[in-house]
C-alpha cells in the first residue's frame, strides 16, 4: 500500500503532538526518566508547526494510507545545498512494519533532490525502543557517520546517519 502525503494544516493543531504521543508512549511508560520530558517538546513543536506555515510548516507533512492517518515527517532544509536534515519520521504503532516509515525516508530524499540538497542527514538513539528506525535508514541507504553519548544519558548514544543524495 502507497502513502499519500499531505499538509498538517488540513488538521487541527494539536495532530502533530498527538501523533508523537501515540508513537513514542511505550517509550516514555518504558524510561519515563529520560523521555517523558520530551511531552513539552512535542506540544512546541506542534506549536512552531501551526505558527509557522511558510517555514516550519511547510517542512512537515502527515502520511496517509487509504483514509488512515499513519505518521507524519519534518525536515530542515536550511543548510541547503550542502545538505538536509530529517526531524521525526513517526508512524504509529499499529501501521509498523509495512514499509511505511520507508515510504516516507523516500519522499522526504524526493523533496531534497528536487530542492537541489546534495546529503540527508539523520540521528537516531541507540535506545532498544530505536532499532527498527536503526534498520529502515541503513536499508533507505544511511551509512553510520558517528555515534556520540546523548547528552541526557551518557549510557546512551545519538547515532548520526548520512546519505549523499546529490
Amino acid at each position: 500500500m502507497y502513502l499519500r502525503f499531505t499538509s498538517p494544516f488540513e488538521r487541527e493543531p494539536g495532530v502533530v503532538a498527538w501523533l508523537l504521543k501515540q508513537s513514542y508512549a511505550e517509550l516514555v511508560a518504558s524510561d519515563p526518566e529520560h523521555f517523558e520530558s520530551e511531552l513539552e517538546n512535542w506540544e512546541e513543536s506542534d506549536r512552531n508547526i501551526f505558527e509557522n506555515p511558510h517555514t516550519v510548516g511547510a517542512c512537515t507533512f502527515l502520511s496517509w494510507a487509504n483514509m488512515d492517518l499513519v505518521g507524519f515527517l519534518c525536515f530542515d532544509p536550511r543548510s541547503r545545498p550542502a545538505y538536509g536534515v530529517i526531524g521525526h519520521n513517526c508512524i504509529l504503532p499499529p501501521f509498523r512494519g509495512q514499509g511505511f516509515g520507508k515510504q516516507q525516508i523516500n519522499e522526504i530524499i524526493r523533496r531534497f533532490r528536487k530542492a537541489g540538497i546534495k546529503q540527508a542527514k539523520v540521528s537516531t538513539n541507540d535506545h532498544p525502543f530505536f532499532v527498527p528506525a536503526q534498520h529502515m535508514y541503513t536499508a533507505c541507504g544511511f551509512r553510520e557517520v558517528k555515534r556520540i553519548p546523548w547528552d541526557r544519558d551518557a549510557r546512551q548514544n545519538m547515532i548520526h546517519y548520512e546519505m549523499d543524495i546529490g
